[in-house]
């Protein structure tokens, strides 16, 4: 699972790996045609769970899921998952300041708005292990 603010590179990253990802913006736009839609998102996330269920009932043995994930208590149902079918539930976190997360967003096609991240990075709260994560890994901004 990806963990991170809009701007901080979760897309960019798994489109480097050149992995199939769930994306909760995707999820948003085949549901209601809007990627942007915040009116939807417990039927977003049910159904990001539901295709994790399906994947990990077919075997497949890598899912990423590209959401902002910000907070222990959105990780939680993940974690949960994990237990039930006995497998490794990883984090990695975005640890990017957040104003280049708000000038990378200025940039995008579709612009969260400056006081909407704002709001979510005052709410963010690292992954631990002590979440039930087996592992998280800290990707730290470099100034690129």
């Amino acid at each position: 699972m990806l963990v991170g603010l809009p701007g901080s590179g979760k897309s960019t990253w798994l489109a480097g790996l050149g992995v199939n990802a769930l994306s909760s913006d995707e999820m948003r736009r085949l549901i209601s045609d809007d990627p942007t839609n915040q009116n939807i998102h417990r039927r977003v996330f049910r159904l990001l769970r539901d295709l994790i269920k399906e994947r990990l009932e077919l075997g497949r043995p890598e899912t990423y899921v590209d959401a902002t994930h910000l907070t222990p208590w959105e990780r939680r149902p993940y974690i949960r998952l994990g237990e039930l079918y006995g497998c490794d539930v990883e984090a990695v976190f975005f640890d990017v300041p957040l104003e280049v997360c708000i000038a990378r967003n200025e940039l995008r096609g579709r612009v969260v708005p400056r006081e909407v991240i704002e709001l979510m990075a005052k709410k963010m709260v690292a992954p631990s292990t002590s979440e039930g994560f087996t592992r998280v890994t800290t990707l730290i901004f470099d100034g690129d």
